[in-house]
């Protein structure tokens, strides 16, 4: 019973698509081609061969003759690429606020202070990265407006060039990374690029000062992670020791650790120490 229903409803899925393959087939075949430019009544318009006698030849029209001209494309083209860059630096926009900003040792942090704590998820990443975001604009808003006053409405003013813009807006950001990295770092990539010496910190590329600045980032971030963490340690640790002390071995630590952990947050009142020197190390 059950393979004669499998049957019949194989042979409806095989009808099913003859019929629309059959349909497809007749729709390709009754397919007209439309022509790039329009022309109008050159085969009946008697007016038309009056005008351009030059067309008729013995009562009939002549060949069409069609005229490529690639000089109007060269502007099209470069609006093409320019439109590609523009899309290019849209989807790379969110690596470019990551990593040239102060959003990366805010992150790191946020999450030691969450990892210390043992709350596993909360707060969620949706809060802890709407936090960044925001303290990352409360920072970077004097740059921003370095940027957008030395690039954007010159640039919106028609007084300089897209190039001269993207140079100008970069000089403020560039600043930032600067005092934000570490000499090692700087000197690290600039070996790897093998570049010895530079008159002024002007001479060193863009693309030795962004890595250096990404490690520099890091290492903080980290070391401030690691100092966030040892007091909460410190409390894992006793109530370990504590509930050993009682014989108490099957019951998890962490479940009797968190609810100090959280206690000891709240009455150094946790959020705005923490945010608040970590905002200060930008400063």
């Amino acid at each position: 019973m059950f393979a004669s229903e499998i049957k019949r409803f194989k042979l409806r899925m095989t009808v099913a698509i003859l019929l629309l393959l059959v349909t497809g087939l007749f729709f390709l075949f009754n397919v007209k081609e439309v022509s790039a430019a329009r022309i109008e009544d050159t085969n009946t318009s008697e007016d038309r061969l009056a005008d351009n006698p030059g067309n008729n030849v013995n009562g009939t029209l002549g060949p069409l003759q069609f005229t490529l001209n690639t000089d109007e494309d060269e502007g099209g083209l470069a609006s093409t690429l320019q439109i590609l860059l523009v899309l290019t630096v849209i989807g790379l926009a969110p690596s470019i606020l990551i990593m040239v900003t102060s959003f990366t040792r805010i992150i790191i942090v946020l999450h030691f202070v969450r990892s210390a704590l043992g709350t596993q998820q909360t707060p969620p990443n949706q809060i802890l990265v709407g936090l960044a975001l925001f303290l990352t604009f409360f920072i970077m808003s004097p740059v921003l407006s370095q940027v957008n006053a030395n690039g954007v409405i010159p640039l919106s003013r028609g007084e300089i060039t897209q190039e001269e813009a993207l140079a100008a807006g970069a000089v403020p950001i560039r600043t930032f990374m600067l005092e934000q990295t570490d000499v090692k770092d700087l000197r690290l990539f600039m070996d790897i690029a093998e570049i010895e010496t530079v008159d002024t910190v002007d001479d060193i590329p863009i693309t030795v000062i962004i890595p250096s600045f990404i490690i520099s980032e890091l290492r903080k971030a980290f070391i401030m992670g690691f100092l966030i963490y040892i007091p909460f340690l410190i409390i894992d640790m006793v109530v370990a020791s504590t509930l050993m002390s009682m014989g108490m071995m099957m019951l998890p630590p962490t479940m009797i650790s968190m609810p100090f952990k959280i206690l000891l947050f709240i009455v150094v009142d946790g959020w705005n120490l923490i945010i608040g020197e970590l905002v200060k190390t930008f400063y």
